[in-house]
C-alpha cells in the first residue's frame, strides 16, 4: 500500500485554505502592530524619564530586563485569569516583551546626541519639550529605528506562542499541523512568519530612510 504523500511544501494547500491562512496571517499581522505601537508609546516617556533622571534609569531598564526573562509561555499562562483567553493577554505579553529592547534603544539614542546641539538649543530658549521634540528624538531616530527593528522582528516570532492561550495567528497553523503531522501546514506558516518579519522590516528601513534624509546624503 502507498504511503500518502506529506510533502512540506503544496501549493494546493495554500489554495483549500486560503481562506483560513489570510485571516491567521491578518490576526498575526495586526497584532505584531499593535504591540510595537502601544510599546513605543510607553517605551518614549519611559525612556525620557530615565534619561532625564538618571538616578531612575537603573530601575526603568532593570524591571524592563526582569520582564523580558519571563518565558513566554509562562507568560502567558500567568496573564489568561486576569486578562482571559485571547487577544487581550496576547497583546500585553508581546508589548511587555518588546519595552526593554525599545526602552533600552531610545535611552542609548538620547545619550547619544551631541551635548554641544543639546546646549546650543537651550541657549536658544528651547523649553524642555521643544528641545526633546525638535532636537533629541530627531537625533536619536537612527538608534530608536535600530531597536523598532528588532523589537518588530522578534514580535512577529513571538505572537505564534500565543497559541498556549488560543490566539497566535500563524502559530495556530503551526500547532496544528504539528498535531496532524501535516507538514506543508507547518511550513506554510512558518514561511509566512518569515515572509511578514521580512516586510515589516524592509518597511521600516524605508521609512528610516525617508525620516532621515541625512544619512542618504552621508552616504552619497
Amino acid at each position: 500500500m502507498d504511503e500518502v504523500p506529506n510533502p512540506w511544501l503544496s501549493w494546493d494547500y495554500v489554495e483549500r485554505n486560503s481562506e483560513e491562512v489570510i485571516r491567521q496571517l491578518t490576526i498575526h499581522t495586526t497584532l505584531t502592530l499593535q504591540a510595537i505601537a502601544i510599546a513605543l508609546l510607553i517605551a518614549i516617556p519611559l525612556a525620557v524619564l530615565a534619561h532625564r533622571v538618571p538616578r531612575l534609569a537603573g530601575s526603568i531598564l532593570g524591571t524592563s530586563a526582569v520582564l523580558y526573562t519571563i518565558p513566554s509561555f509562562a507568560l502567558f499562562a500567568l496573564l489568561a485569569p486576569f486578562t482571559g483567553i485571547g487577544r487581550t493577554t496576547v497583546l500585553i505579553g508581546l508589548v511587555v516583551y518588546a519595552l526593554l529592547v525599545l526602552v533600552r534603544n531610545i535611552v542609548v539614542g538620547l545619550q547619544g546626541v551631541d551635548p554641544d546641539v543639546v546646549d546650543a538649543a537651550r541657549g536658544l530658549g528651547y523649553t524642555p519639550t521643544r528641545l526633546l521634540v525638535s532636537v533629541e528624538l530627531p537625533n536619536a531616530l537612527p538608534a530608536i529605528l535600530a531597536g523598532l527593528r528588532i523589537a518588530t522582528v522578534s514580535t512577529v516570532a513571538l505572537v505564534t506562542v500565543g497559541v498556549v492561550v488560543g490566539y497566535g495567528g500563524l502559530g495556530q497553523l503551526m500547532f496544528r499541523g504539528f498535531q496532524s503531522d501535516y507538514r506543508a501546514q507547518i511550513a506554510t506558516s512558518a514561511l509566512l512568519c518569515l515572509l511578514l518579519a521580512l516586510v515589516l522590516d524592509l518597511l521600516l528601513v524605508l521609512a528610516g530612510r525617508l525620516a532621515m534624509p541625512w544619512t542618504r546624503r552621508r552616504a552619497a
